[in-house]
């Protein structure tokens, strides 16, 4: 398994109420990727619109794949990158 960092940026124009109603669901998600160890931290750079997450998977495109199951994912352009083991 390796690891992944997601950026998600919000895309331009979102409504950000109908975000919030979506918050729910997406705890939801999240917990249930977390258990099955496909998805670690998530951290927020809320002026940018920024979504950091940790992803673990077997390629670049399995990372996606999860990401995009997340509810808010319909609202992000979403980049993946793959980490390296130590600095």
């Amino acid at each position: 398994m390796k690891q992944y960092m997601a950026v998600s940026t919000f895309h331009e124009g979102v409504d950000m109420q109908e975000v919030l109603r979506v918050v729910p669901e997406e705890k939801l998600k999240v917990a249930e990727l977390q258990t099955v160890g496909q998805l670690g931290q998530i951290r927020m750079a809320v002026p940018r619109g920024k979504v950091f997450l940790d992803v673990f998977a077997e390629t670049d495109q399995a990372a996606l794949e999860v990401v995009r199951e997340l509810p808010l994912s319909q609202w992000w352009e979403i980049e993946v990158f793959e980490l390296s083991g130590t600095a």
